[in-house]
């Protein structure tokens, strides 16, 4: 009798083990929207991790009547509570105040008193990870003449995209950023004729040129060039930098295409660093480590004996690194210097529970002190290309993606000053379109991120521009069906930004003239410009983008590209590994 007793009570106790629930439930924002991929995590399971759906739902088995919820995502706090596991849980996430005020100024391009789409659609994430965008439409310019967008010299785009066909594989659309692809060749249309001449002019320290051609993909439509270049700084008297290196050691970095990557472009960096420049190095992985304390750049053997021994190990804790390096930058802040943090990271990061707002904060608040941020991207697979381009807006800085060697060398040698050094900080153009000339307008590239578009309350935050950047943008005009003066200016636009450490915001405006001209006669830098944009275009799968082919692209390309020059000659191979890969039947007709 003793016996069946404590057998009974074996089975009392343990009926809860066998026993199997199963947690449904669903995950939105404030707003209501269903939020894709957020982490979750049962007390039951431990460390293992589940993500929500596509619509924001989720379905857990767990041996618990009553168990631990956990629910994390970037952007928002985290939500965690005993639930009923046989209930239907709808967990509701806020957004941290400073994602918040960060989404209020994350537009890239805007256009005055036009009013936000409503039928939107959210694309799930392909692989790695990217922001969803919003293609720019053709817009009123009777009703809506006045739009503009934010400078930058982001180009990490181009070498993504490069690295997914040079492995023969499909580009995902949300990858593709148009004015990064064409920021990526630093294109200068020459003015050395009268053409040219009358079409330039000097916004201060600015030089801006125009041009209006015939568009090759729609006969009916003409394209607007708009070429701003930066004046570029004597590297005679380049001020001292103050720079900090935070490079991610996780062990997600164990591949030669990231961590080996990261320490060639560090050295062939610090080979050019002056005595008056200062170089520290922070590193996380398994922990965050200040790998070397300020040294002067006279010490460059010192320095590359460290990056040197950087092994890959451990988790990613890149809250704590970002507060470390900025804490460095600040200590040893140079006040009339060059002071940056240069992160070089696959983006992976793991930030803990309850600091995900810090960061945040930390990386916004940081630029108010004169630090700016350069991301450095590597890997693939898992690569965060969404987060590190939100933390170069938030830091003042900019974005760059390495997939090889060659590519280090182009963005910290051949491109030190460019990259390192701004010349106009929260720069924008505003143009206002003349009516008389256009129809309708609309601006290539620059998309908004869809959550931009959806949560902005309609302000535009000025983008940074490095030391020589030339800038190129395009629009595509359907032009007015009215008798204008030929003499009728085609638009007026208008040029703002603040000289770095100063506070005064410099505003100067620019007439575009009615200088209409045939594509194909006009400067190369444009018809390669234009090029690009095709391409670009067709890897988005964009609905301006049914007219051509890549033939076509080829075909105008191979008229403008400068074969001397080592990018647009690779341009050239790139059109033709894309067809390929996009036209599989077409390689297999040439092959029979």
């Amino acid at each position: 009798m003793k016996k069946a007793c404590i057998l009974f009570g074996l089975i009392l106790i343990s009926l809860p083990i066998l026993s199997q629930y199963y947690l449904r439930g669903e995950i939105k924002d404030e707003k209501g929207n269903p939020i894709f991929g957020a982490k979750i995590y049962l007390q039951t399971k431990g460390a293992l991790d589940f993500n929500s759906g596509d619509d924001g739902t989720f379905g857990l088995p767990t041996p618990k009547a009553i168990d631990t919820l956990t629910v994390m995502m970037q952007g928002f706090e985290t939500f965690k509570a005993g639930v009923a596991t046989q209930q239907y849980q709808k967990i509701v996430l806020k957004m941290f105040k400073s994602t918040t005020e960060e989404m209020l100024n994350r537009l890239n391009s805007f256009t005055k008193n036009l009013g936000i789409a409503k039928d939107l659609v959210t694309k799930t994430e392909t692989g790695d990870s990217y922001n969803n965008l919003i293609e720019n439409n053709f817009i009123s310019a009777s009703t809506y003449p006045e739009t503009g967008f934010a400078l930058s010299i982001d180009r990490a785009s181009y070498s993504n995209v490069r690295r997914f066909l040079t492995n023969k594989w499909k580009c995902p659309k949300e990858a593709v950023r148009i004015e990064q692809m064409l920021n990526y060749f630093n294109l200068k249309p020459s003015i050395n004729n009268k053409t040219y001449l009358q079409n330039s002019n000097t916004i201060n320290e600015f030089q801006f040129n125009s041009e209006v051609t015939n568009c090759p993909w729609e006969d009916k439509n003409k394209l607007l060039f708009i070429n701003l270049q930066a004046p570029k700084l004597n590297l005679d008297t380049l001020p001292p930098s103050n720079l900090v290196f935070l490079i991610d050691v996780s062990g997600s970095m164990d591949e030669p295409n990231r961590l080996p990557l990261l320490q060639t472009a560090f050295k062939m960096l610090v080979a050019n660093i002056r005595d008056t420049d200062r170089i520290s190095i922070v590193t996380y992985g398994g922990g965050v480590r200040v790998a070397l304390y300020p040294t002067s750049g006279s010490e460059k053997k010192k320095i590359i004996e460290v990056i040197d021994e950087l092994s890959a190990n451990g988790d990613t804790p890149g809250s704590g690194a970002i507060k470390m390096a900025y804490s460095i930058a600040k200590t040893t802040f140079k006040k009339e210097g060059n002071n940056r943090v240069i992160i070089a990271t696959d983006g992976d990061f793991n930030v803990g529970q309850n600091n995900e707002d810090e960061l945040e904060e930390l990386i916004a608040k940081q630029k108010q002190f004169g630090i700016s941020l350069t991301c450095l991207g590597v890997g693939m697979g898992n690569f965060r290309d969404s987060r590190l381009e939100i933390l170069a807006k938030m830091g003042n800085g900019n974005y760059a993606y390495l997939d090889n060697v060659g590519e280090a060398e182009k963005v910290l040698v051949t491109e030190f000053t460019k990259t390192l050094y701004n010349v106009a900080e929260e720069a924008y153009l505003n143009i206002t379109f003349n009516p008389d000339l256009v129809n309708k307008y609309r601006l290539i590239g620059f998309d908004n991120m869809r959550d931009a578009i959806n949560d902005s309350s309609k302000r535009i935050e000025g983008g940074q521009v490095g030391s020589g950047h030339s800038l190129m943008a395009i629009f595509e005009i359907e032009s007015a069906n009215k008798n204008a003066s030929i003499l009728s200016n085609y638009a007026t636009l208008n040029l703002q930004y603040k000289r770095p450490k100063s506070k005064e915001l410099i505003r100067n405006s620019y007439v575009i003239p009615n200088n209409q001209i045939d594509l194909m006669q006009a400067d190369s830098a444009y018809r390669f410009a234009t090029s690009v944009t095709m391409f670009a275009s067709l890897l988005r799968q964009s609905d301006y983008a049914k007219n051509y082919n890549f033939d076509t692209v080829l075909q105008l390309a191979q008229t403008a590209a400068n074969t001397s020059n080592f990018s647009q000659k690779e341009f050239l191979s790139l059109i033709e590994k894309a067809d390929v890969i996009y036209n599989p039947l077409k390689k297999r007709k040439k092959e029979k």
